[in-house]
């Protein structure tokens, strides 16, 4: 039987004496680092909200197995908040449509939910109509015209059926109901709210396609509501990418079960801890960048030197060589060697190894 079948269905229960501890742990971890990036400046604060969605944004789809360029999804969220990066690339619209779902569910946090507001981020995730090859229903929830939604694996003919979601003809009334609980002031904890509302949107997994992306959106929303903060400086869903295949076990798990989540609820509180105490290896990061411009202000960098300077601090994948450099800024190899070797001596770069091996790195300074 699954969840929505119980008798009591939307009456979720849990055990508050085995969540008490986990929560109080939790919110004391939260407002620490709230507390910690509210000494630092705005621009830094800015910086690292921009790192943190775009890591969110990133690992958000990589668990649906779709592979976003992240100096696009980068460009795309500070264009949209204002923030110089010193370049900008050519977005994509299904990279611009999945960054206005996220910055709307983190930006405007406080604004009530709605069927209009949420049926416009599936449409922002789907901007053709399409996923991958087939078309889906945009701009309502799922018909159920070609079988009811089923989380399905295995080969054809020896498939395995690990959930089926409600009928397509229930959604309108049972979305309502999580609409409502969305918007609801019940005295309950923010973080419990977001953990639940996670599960409930998986549970009616209401579209054809993107249904895990809106869930960690919503989750999102509430953890921004939980933290009364615009800027974000953890990220759940590069935790949920992690812990990918307990993730969906303990939905599986709880999708099949009674009307008691509380394992669900210990999962989700024990992956948000983490998530938040693994932020300093984001804020470091971002604080170590700010060091290093602030260090070298007086130095004189032009439009290219500035734009391979903040990438190679950005995550910045392999090594960087005079021919990344000439693609990212689309000049001459003559060009990119001037450039480089200007850096060096202005002490900015070392060069590392010798022919085909040859590479530069920072100078005094660490990006893990």
């Amino acid at each position: 039987m699954y969840i929505y079948q119980n008798t009591d269905w939307h009456c979720f229960k849990w055990d508050g004496d085995k969540i008490q501890k986990l929560l109080l742990e939790t919110k004391k971890a939260q407002g620490f680092l709230l507390g910690k990036m509210d000494s630092l400046g705005f621009d830094v604060r800015n910086n690292a909200l921009l790192q943190v969605l775009t890591e969110n944004i990133i690992k958000s789809s990589e668990i649906e197995g779709q592979i976003l360029d992240k100096h696009i999804v980068r460009s795309s969220i500070a264009r949209r908040l204002g923030i110089d990066i010193g370049w900008e690339d050519l977005i994509s619209r299904d990279v611009e449509g999945v960054v206005e779902m996220m910055l709307d569910a983190t930006q405007n946090y406080s604004e009530k939910m709605t069927k209009d507001r949420i049926i416009g981020w599936h449409a922002a995730l789907f901007p053709t109509g399409y996923s991958g090859m087939y078309k889906i229903n945009i701009g309502n929830y799922r018909t159920d015209e070609l079988g009811p939604m089923q989380v399905v694996s295995g080969y054809t003919g020896k498939e395995k059926i690990h959930y089926e979601a409600p009928k397509a003809e229930l959604l309108e009334k049972e979305m309502s109901e999580l609409i409502d609980y969305i918007n609801s002031e019940k005295e309950i904890d923010y973080l419990i709210q977001a953990g639940i509302v996670h599960l409930w949107f998986v549970i009616l997994h209401p579209f054809d396609d993107g249904n895990g992306r809106i869930a960690r959106a919503l989750t999102d929303m509430l953890l921004a509501k939980s933290d009364d903060s615009k800027f974000r400086f953890y990220s759940m869903s590069s935790q949920i990418q992690k812990k990918r295949k307990s993730y969906y076990e303990i939905l599986e798990k709880t999708q099949k079960g009674s009307m008691d989540i509380t394992n669900w609820l210990i999962w989700f509180l024990e992956n948000l801890l983490i998530a938040i105490q693994s932020s300093s290896q984001i804020t470091d990061k971002v604080l170590k960048k700010a060091e290093f411009w602030q260090r070298n202000c007086n130095v004189i960098f032009n439009e290219r030197q500035i734009k391979v300077l903040n990438r190679f601090m950005d995550n910045f994948e392999g090594n960087l060589t005079t021919t990344k450099w000439a693609k990212m800024c689309n000049c001459s190899q003559d060009t990119a060697n001037l450039d480089i070797n200007d850096l060096i001596d202005k002490k900015i770069l070392k060069k590392i190894g010798k022919g085909r091996s040859t590479h530069y790195v920072l100078r005094n300074i660490v990006f893990e």
